[in-house]
């Protein structure tokens, strides 16, 4: 249903910046403004609300009725396969006075669907990332105990996976391990994440599976679930085998470097700040090139959202944020190391560091 207090708000930032409506594709957005996130695929969909808290929907016919559903009454206009979606968008732009009017598009509408639309349809687009993200960067009570209950899934799936990885296991046989556990434990939306054996692991975002484990590696598993929407996200790096002296200090050296993140991460803290802290660590080691991305990233509603903890996000922390801190190395063709937890500021304002499951050099002998 329609969160009609977020609505309202929406259509005063709107207002205040000169844009006329705010476009909403099914993501995360779109799951904070109507509790529901329709399945996405190529075909164009949208929730329009505009800056006198108007809202429609533009659809294809397939996706009516459940569009209807949660709606609230409000006015859904659609589309079938054989016609040209342009037209539809156009009549309901027409019908809410927003031809010729500046259009904020969320980060979901697909660029060759926009693209469409601006050759046939008279609107300016605009940026409209910022405007639900920084609407949801300071978390309900209710919100952080769910990201406390969501992390406390993956803490208990990490105790259960290093009892299970051994030798001649693939990386795909971890990860689906890791989805059956964080179902088993409560979670949803469980993927199985990243898990990325020796070299493989020296790409932050590797998603291969066919990896095998030795009798001696280096095993990278980043991974969460959501529970009450709010999702988790954590990494651990584990050895099978004993862990080599190089290995064991790049560890080490992680580690430190997130443990300098979180004790940074206080409540006013200026964001590049924090990330300074951690990086730090590495740099003054001589692995700083190897640290090759963010901090962090805010969490919630979406895997990845605001606030942004790198050098060049201007903003200080304050109560109910939630980010992750996930320092890590990365050297090409030999080793990734990453450790993440996720953090927030609570409603005391005290930093909380949602993973309590061990940080310590684990080796599976």
């Amino acid at each position: 249903m329609i969160n009609r207090q977020l609505v309202k708000k929406l259509a005063q930032q709107l207002k205040d910046d000169g844009v006329s409506a705010l476009m909403v594709a099914p993501s995360a957005d779109m799951v904070f403004l109507v509790g529901h996130k329709p399945y996405l695929c190529e075909r164009f969909q949208a929730m329009v609300v505009t800056d006198d808290e108007k809202c429609f929907y533009i659809c294809n016919m397939l996706t009516e009725d459940e569009a209807a559903d949660f709606m609230d009454g409000e006015k859904v206009y659609s589309w079938f396969d054989c016609d040209d979606f342009t037209v539809t968008v156009k009549k309901a732009f027409e019908e809410n006075g927003l031809l010729g009017k500046k259009i904020a598009v969320n980060s979901a509408v697909r660029a060759f669907n926009l693209v469409r639309m601006m050759e046939n349809v008279d609107f300016t687009p605009v940026n409209g990332k910022d405007y639900l993200e920084l609407t949801r960067i300071i978390k309900t009570p209710e919100e952080l105990e769910n990201l406390r209950k969501s992390s406390l899934v993956v803490d208990k799936v990490y105790e259960d996976i290093i009892k299970f990885i051994r030798p001649g296991l693939t990386e795909r046989d971890v990860k689906n391990e890791i989805a059956r556990l964080c179902k088993v434990y409560g979670g949803d939306d469980c993927s199985g994440g990243i898990v990325a054996i020796n070299a493989n692991a020296a790409m932050p975002h590797y998603f291969g599976d066919s990896a095998v484990i030795g009798e001696h590696a280096v095993v990278e598993m980043d991974f969460g679930c959501t529970v009450g929407g709010m999702y988790s996200d954590i990494t651990r790096t584990v050895f099978v085998g004993k862990a080599t002296e190089r290995e064991k200090y790049l560890y080490n050296l992680v580690l430190q470097a997130n443990l300098a993140g979180e004790a940074a991460a206080v409540n006013g803290a200026y964001i590049p700040d924090v990330d300074a802290a951690a990086r730090k660590v590495i740099e003054d080691a001589g692995y700083g090139r190897n640290f090759n991305h963010r901090l962090g990233h805010g969490i919630g509603y979406a895997g990845h959202e605001a606030p942004y903890i790198h050098g060049d996000y201007h903003m200080h922390l304050a109560p109910g944020m939630a980010f992750s801190c996930e320092p890590g190395i990365y050297i090409k063709d030999e080793i990734g190391i990453r450790i993440e937890d996720v953090v927030i500021i609570n409603e005391k304002g005290e930093t909380e560091v949602l993973n309590k499951c061990t940080k310590e050099l684990i080796e599976i002998i």
